[in-house]
């Protein structure tokens, strides 16, 4: 079923985590243009977790971009807890999507010069909290994902899975109301792969966010909320 939003749908949104009303999105091609997004519509609830399942270049990716604001959209709106911010000045959406957004990936993307728990501390200096707090929060994340003993040792010194669940809990530092996650388990064997998803449902639970999982292991998506596709450059439940 194409996912349809109306008038009273985005009087709602700010209610909601994240919605996605009426996007388009293409790119010029030679002489023509290639659509990827056309009219996509999208809302995620508090603590739902939604699985996005697609072929390779049918658009997840895009879509995880606006979803999150590194990506502007050619039309439409993008509502983060009821704020519109397609339109929004460059340094206006990068706060928000520094406070209010956390992003993982199929590579870990540690920093590797620093410890696990300097690595769940640096997004959260960055937007302001004193060392203490920073800190505090951080070893909280860690005892949480079952890391705490890993603390003090750097991503060189962490198996795939424990490099994975050290940046799952980074992207959840600054408290978001919105988790994008893009092939998060994509690069785990089928354990560790289960273990790593198993922590951040969890995590998505126990914190209320909404969370965005774009994956092709079909039997971590039926255990998600939701399930959706791109079809026809259309969101689509499955």
């Amino acid at each position: 079923m194409t996912m349809t939003m109306d008038q009273d749908d985005i009087e709602g949104a700010g209610g909601l985590p994240l919605v996605l009303a009426g996007i388009n999105r293409g790119f010029r091609e030679g002489e023509g243009r290639l659509d990827i997004l056309r009219d996509a519509n999208l809302a995620l609830h508090p603590g739902e977790l939604v699985a996005l399942v697609a072929p390779s270049g049918a658009g997840k990716s895009t879509l995880l971009h606006i979803a999150g604001l590194l990506e502007r959209p050619d039309s439409g709106e993008i509502y983060i807890g009821g704020r519109a911010c397609g339109t929004m000045e460059d340094a206006d959406r990068t706060r928000i999507r520094r406070n209010e957004v956390g992003f993982v990936y199929q590579f870990h993307h540690l920093l590797p010069e620093f410890t696990a728990l300097e690595n769940l501390m640096m997004p959260q200096l960055i937007r302001g909290l004193d060392k203490r707090e920073a800190r505090e929060r951080a070893s909280q994340l860690l005892d949480y994902m079952r890391l705490g003993q890993r603390a003090d040792h750097r991503p060189s010194e962490l198996s795939g899975g424990e490099q994975q669940r050290v940046a799952i809990a980074r992207a959840v530092a600054n408290a978001p109301r919105v988790l994008l996650a893009d092939e998060p388990t994509g690069n785990l064997d089928p354990v560790t792969s289960a273990y790593v998803f198993d922590a951040l449902v969890a995590l998505v639970r126990a914190s209320g966010l909404a969370a965005l999982i774009a994956t092709h292991n079909m039997e971590l998506a039926g255990k998600m909320d939701r399930r959706i596709t791109l079809k026809d450059q259309q969101i689509v439940e499955l």
